[in-house]
């Protein structure tokens, strides 16, 4: 089961905000964990504006309840035609008992976004 979570201070900020002035950060539309043995594959559909090398979704990051990063995904180039697309993060170790990963997705020019997707974990 997956459902989005917003931090509640940046939902307040945003909207405040005009629509205009708000940063378009990289949403993350689903997240598929698979065991695949003692690792996990993590994969990450995300969409954002990309528009060209000075402006596009660069990262994501899967994260444990305290916030500590458990993997790392960088994307290299932008996906200007490719809206949205799916990554995958192989050989992610997770610490037995685990139940939950948060994955949040970072923006080149904007940085990371405060919208958290959060996954429960297959036993």
């Amino acid at each position: 089961m997956t459902c989005p979570r917003a931090l509640p201070a940046a939902l307040a900020i945003a909207l405040l905000l005009p629509a205009s002035a708000r940063p378009e950060a990289p949403e993350i539309l689903a997240v598929e964990a698979i065991r695949t043995g003692m690792d996990w594959r993590i994969d990450v559909t995300l969409e954002h504006p990309d528009a060209g090398w000075d402006h596009f979704a660069d990262a994501w990051e899967v994260l444990d309840d305290a916030g500590n990063r458990l993997g790392f995904r960088e994307l290299a180039h932008p996906h200007v035609e490719e809206q949205p697309f799916t990554r995958s993060l192989y050989n992610v170790m997770l610490p037995d008992g685990l139940r939950r990963i948060h994955v949040r997705a970072r923006c080149s020019e904007d940085g990371w976004s405060d919208e958290v997707f959060t996954v429960d974990l297959e036993p």
